[in-house]
């Protein structure tokens, strides 16, 4: 159906070497898109390239030398970039340490600002009227409410992934480029390991899911492939939770 075809796009997909950003790059190149995809190991990124036939470009976005490196290797008009390159950090309260909030800091919200930043002569190029340029930014539930788990950082970045989120549509809207963010729940990617590897702590969580379930690859590639298409072409400054219904 072409009303959600994402056919020859070019897509770069951050953090996409595994997890959600390797679900979301899968779902992109099953539907014949043009993908690139980055993250920090080189052999990772290398492995999944050669596994889903895209492109793999190593890249630390938490630092400048990143951000221009992964720029300067997509050539040409950029169609969908998806900010997915992020991190977490765990730790009880009285030993929350002040470099979970810098690393945090630097992934989850500047290295989004600043590869958009830098991505926009090609995203400008890419974007029409009719058919728009796309962002795609991934947030958290955790940026909507306060999850049981002492991740301080990660919540208060991915909070800020979100307003950063409307405030770039706000501005991008006039060069006909659409900024949206998906707030994940819980979803099989190295980040909830801890908790899903586990059989009964699985069940657990499970459980409080409306739905009654982890969320499918599916789901998370279903979402970006319907924000990417001409089917969102009039959706931007939205965060759409995709969470079986548990932040509702």
């Amino acid at each position: 159906m072409t009303l959600f075809s994402v056919e020859g796009k070019k897509v770069v997909v951050t953090g996409g070497s595994r997890g959600i950003g390797r679900m979301i790059a899968t779902g992109f190149r099953e539907a014949e898109a043009e993908v690139y995809i980055s993250a920090r190991k080189a052999h990772e990124v290398e492995k999944t390239a050669a596994e889903l036939g895209c492109t793999g470009i190593p890249a630390d976005l938490s630092t400048p030398e990143g951000v221009a490196g992964l720029v300067a290797a997509v050539d040409g008009p950029l169609d969908v970039l998806v900010n997915n390159a992020g991190a977490t950090w765990g730790a009880p309260l009285e030993e929350f340490p002040p470099e979970a909030f810098d690393k945090l800091w630097n992934i989850n919200v500047k290295g989004v600002f600043y590869l958009t930043q830098r991505f926009l002569p090609q995203l400008r190029a890419a974007a029409s009227p009719d058919s728009p340029a796309r962002v795609i930014t991934i947030g958290s539930i955790d940026g909507i409410r306060v999850p049981s788990m002492e991740t301080y950082a990660y919540s208060a970045t991915k909070a800020g992934v979100h307003m950063l989120t409307r405030h770039l549509a706000r501005q991008l809207a006039p060069s006909h480029i659409t900024v949206n963010a998906i707030a994940p729940g819980p979803f099989d990617s190295k980040m909830m390991a801890f908790a899903l590897d586990d059989p009964a702590t699985r069940a657990t969580i499970s459980a409080e899911i409306p739905l009654g379930r982890i969320g499918q690859p599916d789901d998370m590639a279903g979402a970006a492939i319907f924000l990417a298409s001409r089917a969102g072409a009039y959706l931007t400054g939205t965060v759409i939770p995709v969470d079986g219904g548990l932040t509702a």
